[in-house]
């Protein structure tokens, strides 16, 4: 067994090979990188991408990559293809291959096939004069000294040149596309980073109760509507508009305060000036208010008409903190 000293030389040795190998892309990057992105973004069909062994798994993850930032793909499996899966090719898609070598079988009865279909062919390849590159359109360069393994044979540094190379393409396609965070949104409407670009105060608030109370309730009202609606927070309301809010830190002080408040209005110890904010407004916009005044909820107004509560707890159901 290595020492942990050896096995962190290792780790460090592999780092150092394979952010090698990402610098040297720079160096290798051709015209071609250029024309195939303005193919891509002129494209009337959809990106078909295909590999076989560790480059179809990589192909892939370019395919989460590029439809979630707005280029429509598919992933093909260069096996599969001529086993019936080459129906997946509409007239109108480029197809992009990635593979090391460029000189597999699979490779080499897969493209005749796609020539025949008149599709634009792309590769990210590992061997510039491979059958791959040679018959293909447009050619991006992927190759790497050496593999991080020590033995120079599994995939480690090349794939995660394929994946640079691939990751860099959907990033130039995204910026010539001006992809939005909210074109993002549009794609990530279940995860946390969508609901963060496009949840709204308004969406939470209309879940939960409404507590109010009028200009002249007592004291008790105030406890009685904070107790029923659960939030720690009343709204005092004069025609809709706000007037302030109590809270449960509010009620806290004024029995210090106080020796006696059977006479007290909820008006005597209401904040006049509670943090509040849009109906509008976005709820990650929420949170970051709540943090920076350290407080678990803020009172939702529209042109300063109240219109309820949102609380932390609403964005911890979210799963936007």
């Amino acid at each position: 067994m290595k020492s942990s000293q050896e096995i962190l030389e290792i780790a460090n040795r592999t780092i150092s090979l394979e952010a090698e190998a990402i610098k040297q892309l720079q160096l290798q990057l051709s015209k071609d990188f250029a024309l195939l992105v303005k193919e891509i973004i002129n494209l009337k069909g959809r990106l078909i991408i295909t590999g076989v062994g560790k480059s179809a798994i990589i192909a892939q993850k370019l395919v989460a990559t590029f439809n979630s930032t707005g280029t429509p793909s598919v992933f093909m499996h260069a096996a599969d293809a001529v086993h019936g899966d080459l129906g997946i090719i509409q007239k109108d898609d480029l197809v992009l291959c990635l593979s090391k070598s460029g000189n597999t079988a699979e490779i080499k009865v897969l493209i005749p096939l796609l020539k025949q279909g008149d599709n634009l062919l792309a590769c990210i390849v590992g061997e510039k004069e491979s059958y791959l590159a040679k018959q293909s359109d447009f050619v991006l360069d992927a190759t790497v000294a050496i593999e991080a393994c020590p033995n120079n044979l599994a995939p480690t540094t090349s794939t995660t040149a394929q994946l640079v190379l691939g990751d860099a393409l959907a990033v130039c396609l995204l910026e010539c596309r001006a992809f939005s965070k909210e074109d993002f949104a549009k794609y990530h409407p279940g995860g946390a980073l969508g609901k963060k670009l496009y949840l709204k105060v308004s969406d939470l608030c209309s879940l939960n109760e409404k507590p109010e109370i009028s200009i002249d309730a007592s004291i008790k009202d105030a406890i009685l509507e904070i107790t029923k609606k659960r939030l720690g927070v009343v709204a005092i309301v004069e025609n809709n508009e706000l007037r302030g809010v109590i809270t449960d830190g509010d009620l806290r002080r004024m029995m210090e305060k106080y020796e006696s408040f059977e006479k007290l209005k909820a008006v005597d110890i209401m904040n006049h000036n509670p943090k509040t904010i849009d109906f509008n407004e976005m709820a990650i916009h929420a949170l970051n208010q709540m943090k920076q005044f350290n407080i678990t909820s803020l009172i939702v107004t529209k042109q300063n008409n109240y219109e309820g509560v949102v609380h932390l707890h609403d964005l911890l159901k979210e799963g936007i903190i």
